[in-house]
């Protein structure tokens, strides 16, 4: 189960496991990566004949408990198969939609839903209808505690059979996880069974440290005085003195006529 953060962190992991059946091991082997509220990864299993079936896809979170995925699995021999969906989670619950495409053209329409009934406790139901119509469903549940999670649950495909599965995943050191798990098919009389197991290895999430509360208040401006410009110059012409009349007069040998001083 892959869970996308809104914060800006970014992660990875790396599993690989091996499945041992009735005609051969199966090996695989998966990587992925999340960062900015998208996760992608890429995988692959070989067959006991070494051929080699491989996987990618992509899921990104486009609102508060709204996620949409894609990607393309290549068979052995080339032909490849589409996915695409849509997952709504909201009040402990998800339920997602999507639509696989194979190499022929034909699609197939799947719908599942995953409820937390507990702390801890986990329920799964789905089905897959192919484009002739017919359905297969299958349901499930988790239970974790500790560092251990089990899981069991029933598949019941279109042509009657069934596949009983069971299996647990366990946290041995921080970033490691075990897995082992085995599948029983069962059709009529006759049934086969896988055994599995493996180890999940997640890489440290490294957080983006979100930007910095601090506020920065900028000082109010100075306020500048400035002086108004000095006023013109003006020439104040002094008192008057008071007017007199002198009569006229000798001032020695020269006569000076009447005048105002």
């Amino acid at each position: 189960m892959l869970a996308l953060s809104s914060g800006s962190a970014f992660a990875g992991w790396a599993r690989g496991g091996t499945a041992y059946t009735g005609r051969g091991a199966y090996s695989g082997a998966h990587v992925g990566s999340c960062g900015g509220g998208s996760c992608s990864h890429a995988g692959g299993v070989m067959n006991p004949w070494g051929s080699v079936a491989t996987n990618s896809g992509t899921v990104t979170r486009t609102a508060p408990g709204q996620f949409s995925n894609s990607g393309t699995a290549y068979g052995p021999y080339g032909r490849s198969m589409q996915h695409a969906g849509d997952t709504s989670c909201a009040s402990g619950s998800c339920a997602h939609t999507g639509d696989i495409t194979g190499p022929n053209g034909k699609t197939a329409a799947t719908a599942d839903t995953v409820t937390r009934s507990a702390p801890g406790q986990f329920s799964s139901s789905g089905s897959v209808t192919g484009p002739n119509g017919n359905t297969s469903t299958h349901t499930a549940s988790t239970n974790c505690a500790g560092y251990t999670c089990n899981r069991s649950g029933t598949n019941d495909t279109a042509s009657g059979g069934t596949v009983t599965h069971a299996g647990s995943a366990r946290s041995v050191a921080p970033g490691v996880v075990v897995t082992s798990g085995t599948a029983t098919a069962s059709t009529g009389p006759h049934s086969t069974t896988v055994v599995a197991s493996g180890t999940v290895s997640g890489t440290a999430v490294v957080a983006v440290p979100p930007p910095s509360s601090t506020v920065v208040v900028a000082p109010p401006p100075t306020t500048v005085v400035v002086a108004p410009p000095p006023p013109p110059a003006m020439y104040v012409a002094p008192a008057p003195r008071p007017a007199v009349w002198v009569p006229g007069h000798w001032a020695g040998t020269v006569w000076v006529p009447a005048h105002w001083a």
